[in-house]
């Protein structure tokens, strides 16, 4: 398998879901895994294998595609439509592609383990961020 090829226009919040808005660190789109950087308070795209400890931990997904400065709301817990097929009962985690989602199976050597969430259908992402802090 590889990363979830994610159709932009059909990421949709969940009715139970937590919300954030801010402010694009970088050009981002919607069905993108972000976290909120901590020396310029923008939101940037999260990646398993990144060279910075921060980029590792992804805490929301991007609900909008936003480009550098630009705003941006991100869904940090609860059910999303994500705009991809899923794996129902399947676990799926940070990619070392930026800001993608991708089956455990598809997480390498030294990559770095950080749970998005588990499916609850075909559509239907249930957020469970999670970051151990443990490479494979």
């Amino acid at each position: 398998m590889a990363d979830l090829t994610i159709t932009t226009a059909n990421v949709v919040a969940g009715t139970n879901s937590t919300r954030d808005v801010g402010t694009a660190g970088e050009t981002i789109a919607a069905g993108k895994a972000v976290y909120l950087s901590s020396t310029t308070n923008k939101w940037m795209l999260a990646d398993s294998n990144s060279a910075t400890v921060e980029a590792r931990k992804a805490t929301a997904i991007a609900l909008n595609g936003a480009s550098l400065n630009q705003p941006i709301s991100v869904q940090k817990g609860g059910d999303i439509t994500i705009g991809a097929t899923l794996t129902p009962g399947t676990s799926y985690y940070l990619s070392d592609t930026p800001g993608g989602i991708c089956p455990l199976a598809d997480v390498g050597t030294g990559e770095y383990v950080n749970i998005i969430g588990v499916a609850k259908s075909t559509t239907l992402l249930s957020l469970i961020f999670s970051f151990p802090g443990v490479a494979l």
